[in-house]
């Protein structure tokens, strides 16, 4: 093999990328047309990727694997430059953003569960009373008809 032949393995087939990622063709192309990830074109017309795709596909699986929802992971990943590769220092930065969700989440999650237990053995489930389905009768409060329950 001449050693002055360029690497023309630089990019990753679609396949290649689903291979080593752990996610299907399918899911890169969906991941693309939200923007998440970018690919080339070959001269057949074929996708081809970089190989920083394989780090922003491991970070979009962490942030849906812990809820957070692919239009905030666009957001986060818009700000990045293209062809970025993202450093440590960047992925610092990138997962702050989240931690508060995270921390209201679990918060929120923590008080359910805390809650669950005054409410199983009553057995009403009081629409009037009951701390998970209506805490403080906050629907009484916003009058009659049907209302959901979330935090604002």
């Amino acid at each position: 093999m001449d050693k002055k032949m360029p690497r023309l393995k630089h990019l990753l087939t679609p396949g290649e990328v689903a291979k080593r990622s752990g996610v299907a063709v399918s899911a890169l192309h969906f991941y693309e047309s939200k923007g998440l990830i970018k690919s080339t074109r070959n001269a057949g017309n074929q996708r081809r990727y970089s190989r920083e795709v394989l780090r922003y596909v491991a970070i979009i699986k962490i942030a849906q694997r812990i809820g957070i929802p692919l239009a905030t992971v666009g957001e986060a990943l818009g700000v990045l430059p293209d062809g970025h590769t993202l450093s440590a220092k960047a992925w610092k930065e990138l997962s702050s953003q989240w931690r508060e969700e995270l921390d209201r989440r679990i918060k929120t999650m923590t008080a359910l569960r805390d809650e669950l237990d005054g409410c199983i053995g009553c057995g009403c489930l009081s629409r009037r009373d009951c701390p998970l389905r209506n805490p403080n009768d906050k629907l009484g409060e916003q009058g009659t008809g049907a209302r959901l329950l979330e935090d604002e």
